[in-house]
């Protein structure tokens, strides 16, 4: 059986046949006139909510194992038999008014990976879509019918609890919560110059009664206790983990870049007012009371290069002075309290449940090559030429039994350019060493699947290691189903662990059925698809 993508390419997975059915990006103005509306799994561009039907049919014909390209990627590691692959569903899979978008090729998707032999998929849950109009008021239609669809089609889910919002595509945080920010704009992350980060709420007002009254803290819990109401028949059996949003794209960290391509140190986000006044406490209880009048004054700012002023130098920054010291320690432990609430609370939650909890750290790897590592100090880590960073946030994470995600499994060194002395490689594997000290399972991700060639070869060699268990490659859309990607993907998960289908699982009869309607499509581009 085999796999049809659009052109003549042809991915074989595992055996399964499509009826040559084509993969890829459908738009229904101008590619119905090139391929059928019976011939293709596509993910649709709509500019308004439309009705269409889209049918899928496969169909068994003689199994043949997948050729492989690359001797490399093609080559099974009896090392690697024990990690389990998901695959990230578009972010947008769910839209702003709660239906399924791309239904009908996330349905055709979900069998193409369950024949391939992937174990699950991965959902993002949106706080912004669930709760939007009115705290305490949950809509979770759109995702329990797309949990329902994983569940039908004999995969695992994993389910990240987004507490944050996202731009490409844009999903802001919740309505209610965003009228109480034009209010009080101190429930955001705020730099030196005044400027407001608006998708996610600010660490610093974690236990502060700004949100009607009630703390951050209680109205994540309370979100996190309805899922856990909501999907308690699939608690352990269809879902079989969940993430929890820990900042900034759901990464544990500040919002210190502002730019995604900014190549910069980074900014400091300490100047709301309730930052301020925990930097106060904390320098009047040591004793040096006018180290809390602020963060460093002699910072470079976002897109300046860490020499461009005096604290990240190399030699004689003011990162090493006693002062340096203490603002960096603190920032740092905010960070890592903030985790630890979060991480406590889904443990509380969800601890009864066979559902594992994970969160995730960033991979700032941008001047990892200096000694004052200037791009992690301003997200939070205290990691320099003299001190380890990842140490305490590791022991957070196994103090909470949780599992560390750690993304960009796919970088290299060589791909970066030298003068931004970047490694991504040696912090992922500093990362994976303070993890291994302290008994954390490892999530691993790629930051792209459009990413250097070879690719999948680093993944591999990232993934070997007695403390990764999973893998989730990021993410399901158009260009995940092209012929320029799909069959290198297909041959990465055969040569992870080599899955054979059983004949009794095999279709022996042609079958034909009509995808659930999508009422309420929301327009995407290609990029926001692939957004991971």
């Amino acid at each position: 059986m085999e796999v049809s993508v659009i052109g003549k390419s042809q991915a074989k997975i595992a055996g399964a046949d499509f009826g040559n059915r084509e993969l890829g990006f459908f738009n229904s103005k101008v590619d119905s006139k090139i391929f059928g509306s019976k011939s293709k799994i596509c993910f649709l561009r709509s500019s308004r909510c439309e009705r269409s039907r889209i049918r899928l049919s496969t169909k068994a014909v003689q199994r043949e194992p997948v050729q492989s390209q690359s001797p490399n990627v093609g080559r099974r590691s009896k090392s690697l038999e024990g990690v389990k692959l998901y695959v990230g569903l578009p972010l947008d899979a769910v839209s702003t008014c709660n239906a399924i978008n791309h239904s009908r090729a996330i349905a055709a998707g979900l069998k193409a990976l369950k024949l391939l032999g992937v174990e699950g998929v991965e959902l993002p849950v949106w706080w912004g879509i669930v709760e939007k109009e009115t705290m305490g008021k949950y809509d979770w239609s759109g995702y329990l019918t797309l949990a329902e669809m994983v569940q039908n089609a004999g995969l695992k889910l994993h389910v990240s609890l987004c507490f944050h919002g996202s731009n490409q595509p844009r999903i802001p945080l919740p309505e209610w919560v965003s009228k109480i920010g034009e209010s009080d704009p101190n429930i955001y992350f705020t730099d030196r110059y005044r400027q407001q980060y608006k998708d996610r709420i600010s660490l610093s007002v974690d236990n502060l009664p700004v949100l009607n009254e009630k703390t951050p803290i209680q109205v994540y819990h309370e979100f996190c206790e309805s899922f856990k109401s909501s999907f308690s028949n699939l608690l352990g059996s269809t879902i079989s983990g969940i993430s929890m949003s820990l900042g900034p794209d759901g990464e544990l960290r500040y919002p210190s870049q502002r730019q995604l391509k900014s190549h910069g140190a980074g900014e400091f986000q300490c100047y709301d007012k309730n930052m301020l006044s925990l930097l106060k406490q904390y320098a009047e209880a040591r004793g040096n009371p006018l180290y809390g009048l602020g963060g460093p004054h002699d910072a470079s700012s976002y897109d300046e290069m860490p020499n461009s002023n005096n604290f990240f130098k190399d030699n004689g920054g003011s990162w090493e002075s006693h002062y340096g010291d203490f603002f960096l320690s603190w920032y740092s432990s905010e960070l890592i309290a903030h985790g630890d609430r979060l991480l406590s609370l889904a443990s509380s939650v969800f601890g009864n449940t066979e559902a594992t909890i994970h969160g995730k750290v960033p991979l700032m790897h941008s001047w990892y090559k200096t000694r004052s590592h200037p791009s992690e100090l301003t997200a939070g880590f205290y990691n320099t030429a003299n001190r380890d960073g990842y140490d305490a946030v590791a022991e957070m994470f196994a103090r909470n039994s949780s599992k560390m995600i750690l993304p960009g499994m796919d970088l290299s060194d060589q791909h970066h350019p030298q003068e931004l002395l970047s490694s991504p490689e040696s912090l992922i594997a500093q990362i994976k060493s303070s993890s291994r000290k302290h008994g954390v399972m490892l999530s691993g991700q790629n930051s792209s699947n459009m990413g250097p060639h070879g690719g999948f070869d680093l993944i591999k060699k990232n993934l070997d290691g007695e403390n990764v268990e999973l893998f989730t490659y990021q993410r399901m859309g158009a260009y995940f189903f092209s012929p320029e990607h799909f069959p290198s993907f297909a041959e990465f998960v055969r040569s992870v662990h080599q899955p054979e289908l059983h004949s009794d699982d095999l279709p022996v009869e042609d079958e034909e059925e009509d995808i659930a309607e999508t009422p309420c499509p929301s327009p995407m581009s290609k990029a926001q698809m692939q957004a991971a």
